[in-house]
């Protein structure tokens, strides 16, 4: 059943992808997403920028835009909602057990632990669940999200429109692995600067 229901959402996000308002469309699923919602926001970003190349750009800033906004929603349920709504949310992803160490990871990086959690498999309403739980301040929260999640979908959005349809396949089947390179390589670099400078 539950299977089903996400099979059916995820084809109705495919078409919509195409549809004259799926720019609105990517911003109510992106919103969502940072929250509550199972399926990532580039089920249809990735389907609009081959539409539409020249508008790869713009549909990263609504995806970017509205994660953010979304992330404050998270964060609002960790800190307020923690017990009553926040514990379902993880529990449903098989996280909550694992909010203990985000939380010592936020206190021991702050930032940083926001934007590389930000961009790697983690399902992004953990981060934002977690980051309200932890009380993380909401400044340095907000600067994160941003950083994370526009490394996130510019990074999408650029593949495609660079390289169009040959890197689709590729984005599609092995964004996880697109994006944990990209953040071992920024971490990567961040530690070379700090030792080598």
């Amino acid at each position: 059943m539950h299977a089903a229901m996400l099979r059916k959402t995820y084809d109705w996000m495919m078409r919509k992808a195409a549809d004259e308002k799926a720019p609105w469309a990517l911003g109510v699923v992106s919103f969502i997403e940072s929250s509550f919602f199972p399926i990532p926001p580039d089920v249809m970003l990735i389907p609009m920028v081959m539409a539409n190349r020249q508008k790869a750009w713009w549909y990263a800033t609504i995806a970017t835009v509205t994660s953010v906004l979304g992330g404050l929603l998270g964060y609002a349920i960790g800190y307020y909602l923690y017990e009553a709504v926040g514990i379902p949310i993880l529990e449903f992803y098989g996280k909550a057990n694992a909010l203990d160490s985000f939380i010592a990871f936020v206190h021991d990086y702050g930032v940083p632990a926001v934007i590389i959690k930000g961009m790697t498999p983690i399902p992004y309403k953990v981060v934002t669940i977690a980051a309200g739980v932890a009380k993380m301040d909401l400044l340095a929260f907000i600067g994160a999200s941003i950083i994370a999640r526009a490394m996130r979908f510019y990074l999408v959005a650029g593949l495609l429109y660079f390289f169009g349809e040959p890197i689709r396949d590729f984005i599609e089947k092995r964004l996880t692995l697109v994006t944990t390179l990209f953040v071992v390589l920024l971490v990567g670099g961040f530690v070379a600067v700090k030792y080598l400078v």
